[in-house]
């Protein structure tokens, strides 16, 4: 997938050259600006609402945590049971989130950095992947659900930029920056487009949605392929 590897490589780009100690920060309980602590406040609920999708009790479940970041979802899902593969394109990021897992959870945890949809990562349970398909084109996301599908027995729980005003705002604002200056752009999806690329990609399951997460500058969407 040329695009998608062509994001891919934007944003490692971007979380290891500008924004590890800014994630760093935003996953932590440091001080952090009004804005920020909005988007905080946004990540907090999405988390909840991904893990929500999955049992409380995930004891003998592998799951892999796609674009775990700093390791706040990986350690929640560890603390439930689970075996948990961490993956993430940015080195310094997987840094952060061994330094963070706790001692008794170590044993539970098996940390990737690379691309999330290796197939060498084997099979898995459930799947979750918080904020880390929102940079990609429909066609993309079609592709890493399908790649993705016949790898995993259970649901598949990742979120998208969803299409509305405001943040269509934000993203034509957005690219008004020169290109040096700025993070990787969101895509904003709407439903019908994204349902239908992931069909042409040759899912089978069916693509919905869960619920949508807005808290100042943070705007998400939840989806899942369930069985």
């Amino acid at each position: 997938m040329p695009a998608y590897d062509q994001t891919r490589a934007r944003v490692e780009d971007y979380f290891d050259r500008t924004a590890t100690k800014t994630w760093e920060r935003l996953t932590s309980d440091a001080p952090v600006s009004r804005i920020r602590e909005t988007v905080r406040a946004g990540r907090d609920r999405m988390r909840d609402l991904i893990l929500s999708r999955l049992p409380d009790d995930l004891r003998g479940a592998r799951i892999l945590d796609a674009g775990c970041g700093p390791g706040v979802a990986t350690i929640a899902l560890a603390e439930r049971g689970a075996t948990v593969v961490a993956a993430d394109i940015s080195p310094q990021l997987i840094d952060i989130a061994q330094l963070r897992l706790p001692h008794d959870l170590q044993s539970q945890v098996t940390f990737h950095t690379g691309d999330m949809l290796d197939p060498k990562l084997g099979q898995f349970d459930a799947v979750i992947a918080m904020d880390s398909l929102i940079y990609y084109t429909a066609s993309d996301i079609g592709a890493a659900l399908a790649a993705l599908e016949p790898r995993v027995s259970g649901p598949i729980v990742f979120t998208v930029a969803p299409r509305t005003p405001a943040l269509m705002a934000m993203w034509y604002a957005g690219k008004a920056f020169p290109r040096s200056d700025r993070s990787p752009v969101m895509i904003p999806h709407a439903h019908p487009k994204l349902m239908s690329a992931a069909k042409s990609a040759g899912v089978r399951r069916m693509l919905r949605p869960v619920d949508r997460i807005t808290s100042g500058f943070y705007i998400s969407e939840a989806m899942e392929l369930r069985p």
